[in-house]
């Protein structure tokens, strides 16, 4: 079923993807710089880690990792939906795959949250692992999404 979409909100229906996307992969480096911080407290001592520690890095992480599956998915969902609707068909390429890859490693890296608070290393390290890759991936998808909204900046000024 396509959903007719008013002429006015068409443009801003078709660019929130890719803005809100672009906005979950600066939350996603963020977290990651919190996530960094906040394993620096194992390696410090005295007043630094005092200091590490009363900035809540941990909590902070835990909340922008939340924020970054929310948008994940809303966003892998939201574009689907977005491009089924303005062309009755999904496109099944690298960017799909790619998309819907990205939402399973953020569910996994949230997944292991739990186990984190138990203090496993393991859990830890597939943690940066799995959350170093999703970050690769997702500039390299950044980049192809930015290629298919010049297609589609291209197709709106031929329309024009």
């Amino acid at each position: 079923m396509i959903i007719a979409i008013p002429e006015p909100l068409k443009t801003l229906v078709t660019f929130a993807h890719p803005i809100l996307m672009t906005l979950t992969l600066i939350l996603a480096l963020y977290a990651g710089y919190v996530g960094w911080q906040y394993r620096r407290i194992r390696s410090t001592e005295g007043e630094e880690k005092k200091a590490l520690i009363s900035k809540k890095y941990n909590l902070l992480h835990h909340n922008l990792g939340s924020v970054f599956l929310l948008l994940m998915v809303a966003g892998a969902i939201g574009g689907m939906a977005v491009t089924y609707n303005n062309n009755g068909k999904l496109f099944v390429g690298a960017h799909l795959i790619a998309g819907l890859g990205l939402t399973f490693l953020a569910a996994l890296s949230a997944a292991l949250a739990p186990i984190l608070q138990q203090g496993k290393e393991w859990a830890r390290s597939t943690h940066i692992a799995v959350n170093t890759v999703l970050v690769g991936v997702f500039v390299w998808q950044t980049l192809t999404g930015f290629e298919i909204v010049q297609r589609i900046l291209e197709q709106m000024s031929k329309a024009s």
